[in-house]
C-alpha cells in the first residue's frame, strides 16, 4: 500500500499506546462526523433496490447542484481504479504533486504517466487529472479554467474530494459534456470515511461505462440511507462549513508558535513547511496525535482539525512540550 494519512497501525508500532488512544489528524477527514441517527433494520438486511440507489443519486445531485448523470460508488477511490478502464492506453499527465494514487494505478495499467507542474501542461494529454482543492497543498483553480482546457484533452478529470466546504469552486454544475468526469467523495466533509461512499459526475457514456464495471450494488444499504439523509440536509453542511473556516485560522494560529509556515490546506487540513516533518511528527506522537509527513518533502507536515475541545488542548500541549 501506497503512503496514505490514516496509517494508526504505523504510529502504534512506532510510538506505542492503542489506536483508540490517538486522536489521527494525519487525515482530511472531519473530526466531527455527521450525526447517523438509526437506520431502518431492511437497509442491513436486503440488497439495495434500484429505487433506493436512485434516491441517493437525486440527493447527490441536489447537494451538489448538479444535473449530470451520477453513480454512487465506494469511495472516490473506486473510481481511480477504474480509470485506466475508461478508455484506451495512452498519455496521463497529473497535475502535481497531488494524491499519489492517480500516478501508480495508471502506472499499473501501462499508461504513460507523467507529472506537471502547471494545468497548461495538461494539454494534448489523453487523460488530465487536476485534483481541486488539491491534496495537499489547497491549490485551487477557477472552473472556468477547466472549461478552456477541456477541448485539448481526451478527458479531464476533476477531484474534488476536498471541495464540500470551498464555495464557488466545483464543476459540478457544469458536468455533463463528453470527456469531462468529476469525482467527489462523501467520507471525508462528513467525517464518516468508514462508509466507503463517493460519486462520479459525468457523460451518459462514462457514468454507463463506471454503473456497469462496478454492478448492481455497488454501495450498502447502509450507505445509502445514512449518505441520502446527509446530503440532503443542508443546513448542517453549512453550519459545518462555517465552522472548518473559523478552525483552520484556530489551527494556523496555534502552531505560530512553532515557527511553522503555512503551505496552504482546505478547510479539512492545513500544510506546513516545519523545517524537519519527521521531528515535528514525532513531537506531536509523544502526545499520541498522528500527523502525515511526506517522503519528497521532507520540512512538509499535514494536520487536520482537531474535533472538540478535549482534541484541541491535546494538541495544545503537544506543541508547548
Amino acid at each position: 500500500m501506497l503512503e496514505h494519512g490514516g496509517n494508526l497501525d504505523l504510529a502504534v508500532q512506532r510510538f506505542g499506546g492503542r489506536a483508540q488512544d490517538w486522536i489521527d489528524l494525519s487525515t482530511g477527514i472531519n473530526r466531527q462526523p455527521y450525526p447517523v441517527g438509526e437506520v431502518e433494520p431492511r437497509y442491513w438486511s436486503a440488497l439495495p433496490s434500484r429505487s433506493d440507489i436512485e434516491s441517493l443519486h437525486q440527493a447527490a445531485q441536489q447537494a451538489y447542484a448538479t444535473k449530470a448523470r451520477i453513480v454512487a460508488l465506494g469511495g472516490a477511490q473506486v473510481a481511480i481504479q477504474l480509470l485506466p478502464s475508461l478508455s484506451s492506453r495512452g498519455r496521463a499527465r497529473i497535475l502535481a504533486p497531488t494524491y499519489n494514487e492517480y500516478a501508480a494505478v495508471l502506472s499499473a495499467a501501462a499508461w504513460d504517466v507523467a507529472h506537471v507542474s502547471d494545468l497548461e501542461a495538461l494539454a494534448g494529454a489523453d487523460l488530465a487529472v487536476v485534483v481541486n482543492p488539491n491534496n495537499p497543498d489547497g491549490r485551487r483553480h477557477h472552473p472556468n479554467e477547466f472549461l478552456s482546457l477541456l477541448p485539448r484533452v481526451g478527458r479531464l478529470v476533476v477531484d474534488e474530494s476536498f471541495a464540500d466546504a470551498v464555495s464557488g469552486l466545483s464543476l459540478a454544475s457544469g458536468a455533463g459534456p463528453s470527456g469531462l468526469l468529476i469525482l467527489r467523495s462523501f467520507g471525508k466533509f462528513y467525517g464518516l470515511a468508514g462508509l466507503r461512499l463517493g460519486f462520479a459526475l459525468g457523460s451518459e457514456a462514462d457514468i454507463a461505462a463506471l454503473a456497469a464495471m462496478v454492478g448492481p450494488w455497488p454501495i450498502s444499504g447502509a450507505a445509502i440511507a445514512i449518505g441520502r439523509r446527509a446530503l440532503l440536509d443542508r443546513e448542517w453542511a453549512k453550519a459545518t462549513a462555517t465552522r472548518l473556516a473559523r478552525d483552520c485560522l484556530r489551527l494556523d494560529a496555534e502552531v505560530r508558535s512553532q515557527g511553522w509556515q503555512l503551505v496552504g490546506g482546505t478547510p479539512l487540513f492545513r500544510l506546513y513547511e516545519t523545517g524537519d516533518a519527521r521531528a515535528a511528527q514525532a513531537r506531536l506522537a509523544r502526545g499520541q496525535i498522528w500527523s502525515r509527513v511526506f517522503e519528497q518533502k521532507p520540512g512538509w507536515l499535514r494536520l487536520g482539525l482537531p474535533g472538540n475541545g478535549t482534541e484541541w488542548s491535546r494538541l495544545a500541549a503537544a506543541l508547548s512540550r
